[in-house]
Parts: C-alpha cells; structure tokens; sequence
C-alpha cells in the first residue's frame, strides 16, 4: 500500500488515502460524463480518503445505491462511493505527485462512450452489463 496526499482545486478539502496500486480507471456512463463533462479518471481506494476537515466536503446521492462527493467552496469532485460502503474511487487528478507510475488500467461502461474520442492505451474493456455482473447488487451508473 502506498499513501497519497490529495486536494480539491481551493484547497478546502485536503485529504491523504491508501491505494494497493497505481491503475487508473475511467468511466465513460452518462452520468460520470454529465458529472464532469467528460469521462472519469479514477483511482478504487480499499478505505475511504481521511479528509483533515471534512467542513467543506458535501454529499449528493446520484442514485439509490452510490454518492458523489464534492467540495463546496470550489466544486471539485472528491470521491464516488457505495452507499452500502467497501468501494471508494478518488479522481486521479486530485492527487499530488503527477510523476507517479499511473497506468489507464480499465475502461468501463465502454457501451455508453460517445465515438467522438477513443484513448489508445491498451485497456480492460467492460460493458456496464459485466461490470454489474461482477458484483452483487446488480445496480445501474449512479
């Protein structure tokens, strides 16, 4: 495990989170894309970022099984969490220390992405079908 120290664009909302890797995933559902404005760079965290004052951090609820977290002075996006806990996942872009060994790992809800761009990295591809295969409660992108 590695530990990374993390802030939101003001600052607001700084944190440090342990990761098992360096894989990148990104999301290309709707919602991710509408929540960002395009798809989502994240990092899976096995235990949810330790903020140093968490005033600031707001929670909306995408959906009824996953939240999305953000700061409220600047907007940042913070964290997509199961509400049922067990899966956090950071944007990478927060974190310090752009010159880690980052690998683009997996791209998922690969059936939802628009034609307009494509990444040329060699990646795990899954549908939004089999990434719900893979776990148990069967939900939806939220």
């Amino acid at each position: 495990m590695t530990n990374h120290q993390g802030r939101c664009l003001c600052g607001a909302a700084s944190f440090d989170l342990e990761l098992d890797d360096h894989q990148v995933g990104a999301c290309h559902c709707d919602m991710c894309r509408r929540w960002g404005g395009a798809p989502s760079m994240m990092v899976e965290c096995p235990t949810p970022p330790r903020f140093a004052d968490d005033s600031h951090v707001r929670v909306y609820a995408s959906s009824d099984w996953a939240e999305r977290g953000f700061c409220d002075q600047c907007g940042s996006h913070l964290f997509y969490r199961l509400k049922d806990g067990g899966f956090y996942a950071v944007p990478v872009g927060l974190l310090e220390g752009a010159d880690q060994p980052w690998t683009l790992a997996m791209e998922v809800f690969i059936d939802e992405k628009p034609a307009f761009y494509a990444f040329a990295n060699d990646t795990r591809k899954l549908t939004g079908a089999e990434l719900f295969a893979q776990h148990s409660d069967g939900g939806q992108d939220g």
